[in-house]
């Protein structure tokens, strides 16, 4: 199941990848360059839109653009093939500090879509993060807070389960959460798996169709695989010490993209790309931000 490099993308910060099957392509984030990006499967085109913002998570829209989650809030964002790029503000976070940005997000089964928010600078320790829960014309609701680096976001396949880890070094957790589908809150918190017996910090995640919670093991160059009771399955290897978050696409969902952080390139060429890996089991559909 060897790994390959399908973008030599180079972003500081690769995150959030989304497949969209209508055009039997990839699109992902680097966060610290403010770039949308999208990647063809059917010709190999790289195309690149900028933000004025960090841009941290993205969901595909029932309209058929994105809702985006960057440093001061929620954004729908229209790129267009000449390179030009609409943003619209659509709902502000009020973050307990000025230094502080969205992190990790997606949608659940229902088209809510949740992003976790964080201090600039991890090394500062500080558990200002949040959940929130975004609904279209509705201001952001806070749901959990206390987290460091709020990760791993992603639900069961029937989206009565809701996963988050933190993936700073002082915590290195994955919970579950019952989740009520009908309000879009969770409940019953309680450890999934701890991550520090297992090499790599958790950071971005994607559920398969069999309900396994594929995780990336930043700092290990690796994506363990966690049965839903917990247990640890399988780990697959990327060529890079730091993968971020993976997501499952191509045209039978069976293909398992995995973005990357660019670090120290002397010793790692390859970092910051974006790479396709056969995992042995296929994914779900993304779902679309309702608006």
């Amino acid at each position: 199941m060897s790994a390959e490099l399908i973008v030599d993308a180079r972003n500081a910060v690769g995150e959030c990848p989304v497949w969209v099957p209508g055009e039997n392509a990839l699109y992902w984030v680097d966060i610290p360059n403010g770039g949308l990006q999208r990647w063809s499967a059917s010709n190999g085109h790289v195309a690149t839109w900028k933000t004025p913002q960090m841009l941290a998570c993205i969901a595909r829209t029932t309209a058929g653009n994105w809702v985006a989650g960057m440093e001061t809030g929620f954004f729908q964002l229209t790129p267009y093939n000449d390179g030009s790029l609409d943003i619209t503000p659509q709902a502000h976070v009020e973050h307990p500090r000025a230094d502080m940005r969205l992190n990790d997000g997606r949608c659940d089964r229902q088209g809510r879509f949740w992003a976790g928010s964080m201090v600039l600078d991890m090394r500062a320790n500080a558990a200002e993060g949040t959940l929130y829960r975004y609904v279209s014309g509705v201001a952001p609701h806070a749901q959990l807070g206390g987290f460091i680096t709020p990760n791993g976001l992603a639900f069961s396949p029937d989206g009565r389960t809701m996963y988050v880890s933190d993936s700073h070094p002082q915590v290195q957790r994955i919970w579950a959460f019952d989740y009520d589908t009908e309000t879009g809150t969770p409940s019953n918190r309680r450890v999934f798996v701890d991550m520090r017996p297992y090499p790599g910090r958790p950071d971005g995640a994607a559920v398969d169709a069999d309900g396994g919670y594929w995780i990336c093991a930043n700092d290990a160059g690796l994506i363990h695989r966690f049965s839903p009771d917990g247990r640890l399955d399988r780990s697959l290897s990327v060529p890079v010490k730091k993968p971020t978050m993976c997501a499952f696409g191509g045209s039978r969902l069976d293909t398992l993209f995995v973005t990357s952080i660019r670090d120290d390139p002397s010793e790692q060429s390859l970092s910051g790309g974006v790479f396709a890996l056969n995992p042995g089991v296929a994914g779900l559909p993304e779902p679309l931000f309702t608006l």
